[in-house]
């Protein structure tokens, strides 16, 4: 399985109708969708991205959706947009690092704001709540982000565990999976 589907796997089984969810990098939309298809109309997605063009691609997509909000700000500003009453049944965040599929190559996730997203989205998960991240080691600057993640990931204090999903054996770096679920 790719690590993408792994993480729709991940997610399904934390998230119910009613809760709070985020796709931390909208791009094409297919994370938000699914993420709207899990929380129904009586949940929340929060979608962040500062490409409009991906808003615009992701809206097409979700033929607006009544759960979703979708934001044109970076990952990092995720704390700000969500209400009071959304910070308490953040069910999952999804991060698919990198660069949109289709899109310019020079706009990439970076360590710095990608770290403290992720941070922002631990603070407000509920219990038994998932985080994915889907890191791409083979892109410019990618290694270097999927290090910084695995090394957050490492040092998560016991509330956490954090699981890796990397393919044994590969020529090139593969893409790969960090899944980080609250326990308390």
């Amino acid at each position: 399985m790719r690590a993408t589907e792994l993480a729709h796997l991940a997610i399904r089984r934390s998230v119910n109708p009613g809760d709070c969810a985020i796709d931390a990098t909208v791009g094409n939309g297919h994370d938000t969708l699914f993420l709207a298809e899990l929380v129904g109309p009586s949940g929340r997605v929060f979608g962040f991205d500062v490409q409009e063009t991906a808003l615009a691609s992701a809206a097409e997509k979700l033929g607006g959706l009544p759960q979703v909000r979708l934001v044109h700000a970076g990952h990092e500003t995720l704390a700000e947009h969500l209400a009071a009453n959304d910070r308490d049944r953040l069910a999952a965040a999804m991060f698919n690092l990198g660069y949109m599929p289709g899109g310019p190559k020079d706009i990439v996730t970076r360590p710095e704001t990608t770290l403290s997203a992720l941070r922002q989205a631990l603070d407000h998960l509920k219990i038994n709540g998932v985080v994915t991240l889907v890191l791409y080691p083979g892109h410019p600057g990618g290694a270097e982000e999927a290090d910084a993640v695995r090394s957050l990931a490492l040092g998560l204090p016991p509330a956490f565990t954090a699981h890796r999903h990397a393919p044994a054996h590969t020529v090139r770096p593969a893409p790969e999976l960090i899944v980080i679920e609250r326990q308390r």
